[in-house]
């Protein structure tokens, strides 16, 4: 029986590989595929963050960096474009949304924020330490840093037309959180027809491990596919270094 291969590209005549994935194998070309860095600011991945001030374990975070780190390494050796997401708000909050929004009683940064006082205004606003990257996961001359004001990367920012200018039709995701942002921006992603791959072990999410496995499930079974780092560079590798 002949594997089937999904082609998100195929008039391509570039250079193209074939990532293993579930539920069947996706081809990759380098012209039309983007890594997504899902919100790996100090907020969700460091010490004194605010996910570690609101309670959550962000030891498992550090492991996710390097993972991170490596696929964006290989990535950009192939020529693909990097888009490092970051999810904040304005330094008044005012992009946040009042009382009337579903998002001033839900994100934790904000509730967290109100519960104490001596807290405020130092989670995800813009220019603060909080909102800014990880030190070891700096963009590069050429990759693409793209603000978002809600878990998904698609709502109210210039996602969608940044990519779609440079023809972009593959979207590799990594990052913070597997089960919020990550999620978030790949099932919106579906609908504006992307073909979002998650590479699991390049995730970390929030919550306990069935949340992840829950994560995994739907996009496996509804709107992408799912691979790992090593099954991507073992793939990517094979493509010549971008010139």
């Amino acid at each position: 029986m002949t594997e089937i291969v999904v082609d998100p590209s195929p008039s391509s005549t570039g250079p193209r590989v074939v990532l293993p994935a579930r539920p069947e194998p996706i081809r990759l070309d380098p012209a039309t595929t983007a890594v997504i860095v899902v919100d790996m600011q100090n907020a969700y991945a460091t010490k004194g963050g605010y996910v570690d001030e609101a309670g959550f374990d962000v030891a498992p975070a550090q492991a996710v960096i390097g993972r991170v780190g490596e696929v964006v390494d290989v990535a950009r050796e192939a020529g693909m474009a990097i888009v490092f997401l970051q999810n904040g708000w304005d330094a008044g909050y005012v992009e946040a949304g009042t009382p009337l929004s579903p998002n001033y009683h839900k994100s934790n940064a904000l509730k967290t924020m109100r519960k104490r006082p001596d807290l405020s205004g130092k989670f995800l606003a813009r220019g603060g330490w909080d909102y800014e990257l990880v030190d070891a996961l700096t963009p590069q001359d050429g990759d693409l840093r793209v603000h978002k004001p809600r878990y998904s990367a698609f709502f109210n920012s210039q996602l969608d037309s940044v990519l779609r200018a440079r023809g972009i039709r593959t979207l590799v995701f990594t990052g913070i959180a597997t089960n919020v942002c990550v999620e978030s921006t790949l099932r919106d992603g579906f609908h504006l027809e992307y073909f979002g791959i998650l590479l699991e072990d390049a995730t970390h999410h929030l919550g306990p491990d069935f949340i992840m496995q829950a994560t995994v499930y739907n996009v496996e079974k509804f709107f992408g596919w799912v691979s790992t780092v090593a099954e991507f560079r073992t793939a990517v590798s094979q493509l010549a270094p971008k010139e």
